[in-house]
């Protein structure tokens, strides 16, 4: 179900502290669980480099916002060294893909959005792929395997995907 009380824009520096609050929805996806304090995912080396120094040379990204301008939602992209990689990385040349929906808009649509938002962009920066890593009790999961990502790397609980975005 879509919901077009929304609208999409690039993220832009300005936007660090909300990208850091939807990588903290993200960590904290299951409410069935402890859920991780701002300072503890952003104290985490491995989380806190999804959003450190934002933006850096060929990060790209979205919001969602409601029809007040409040943002609702982003996604972006990152590339990661070998030597730094992040959850879901595949290769240096192979952005990892990051994204939170705020609780109440989810399951409508906004998602679903991002991800073909995020997509144009990274074909139009040149990129053929993109991957992530995601818990397979997410419901994230779903939406990922539906928006054309497969699966490449299985782990206890946790898959990494990898969406091709063209054949050049």
């Amino acid at each position: 179900m879509s919901d077009s009380r929304f609208s999409l824009r690039s993220a832009t520096g300005d936007d660090t502290e909300f990208l850091a609050d939807m990588l903290v929805a993200a960590v904290n996806w299951d409410p069935a669980r402890p859920q991780a304090s701002r300072e503890q995912v952003l104290g985490d080396r491995l989380t806190a480099h999804y959003v450190e120094g934002w933006p850096r040379v060929g990060d790209l990204g979205a919001l969602a916002v409601d029809t007040g301008g409040q943002p609702i939602g982003a996604v972006w992209l990152r590339l990661f060294s070998a030597d730094d990689p992040g959850y879901g990385f595949v290769a240096a040349n192979v952005p990892e893909l990051s994204l939170g929906v705020v609780p109440p808009w989810r399951g409508r649509g906004v998602g679903r959005a991002l991800l073909t938002e995020i997509t144009r962009q990274a074909e139009a920066s040149g990129f053929t792929r993109m991957c992530l890593s995601v818990e397979r009790a997410n419901r994230a999961f779903n939406l990922y395997a539906g928006e054309g990502f497969t699966t490449v790397e299985s782990g206890p609980d946790s898959d990494t995907m990898i969406k091709i975005i063209s054949r050049q």
